[in-house]
């Protein structure tokens, strides 16, 4: 897992790495997917606000109950009760249930506590972890969403998002071939 310290994010900001994940996804001809809990579906609407969604968009899917995430991810209801919804091992399940199920060549997972309530002194409102499977390579990182100075509910889930496509976006502007 990689912790990452994240700055304020802002909506222009965000909206423009959308639009270069979407082209950069359908210049390489890959597809993406979403399997998503805290954020409640905001990966798979700022996809499809983008034109030219439909060639690289494959799935969207909110996963907001345990049950749901075992039942329709095979997250194992072993690895929640054992590490927690909200957990590395969570997230890495989801990521890795979405990829059996989709398909698509990049699939990222979100499962978090976006508040106002929900924290605890160990698992703080803030606390997203995000799984990503980018083209075989699977990993979960852990923004440091928790330092924001807005901590309002919205700000967390757009902060969550905006790092998950900047992540995505970063690997793959590295990954290029054209």
């Amino acid at each position: 897992m990689v912790s990452s310290k994240f700055s304020e994010c802002n909506a222009e900001k965000l909206d423009k790495s959308v639009s270069n994940v979407v082209k950069l996804l359908e210049r390489k001809s890959l597809t993406i997917a979403t399997a998503e809990s805290c954020t409640g579906g905001l990966l798979s609407e700022l996809i499809t606000s983008v034109s030219g969604a439909s060639a690289v968009f494959e799935l969207g899917i909110c996963t907001y109950s345990e049950r749901i995430k075992t039942k329709f991810l095979g997250v194992p209801a072993e690895t929640i009760s054992k590490f927690g919804v909200v957990s590395e091992e969570t997230a890495l399940s989801m990521v890795r249930g979405l990829k059996e199920c989709s398909g698509a060549d990049v699939c990222v997972s979100v499962t978090g506590i976006a508040g106002p309530s929900g924290g605890t002194a160990e698992t703080p409102v803030g606390t997203v972890y995000i799984g990503f499977d980018i083209c075989g390579s699977q990993f979960v990182c852990l923004p440091e969403l928790w330092k924001l100075s807005d901590m309002s509910r919205d700000n967390i889930r757009r902060c969550a998002a905006a790092f998950a496509f900047d992540t995505i976006e970063k690997i793959l502007m590295e990954a290029r071939t054209d």
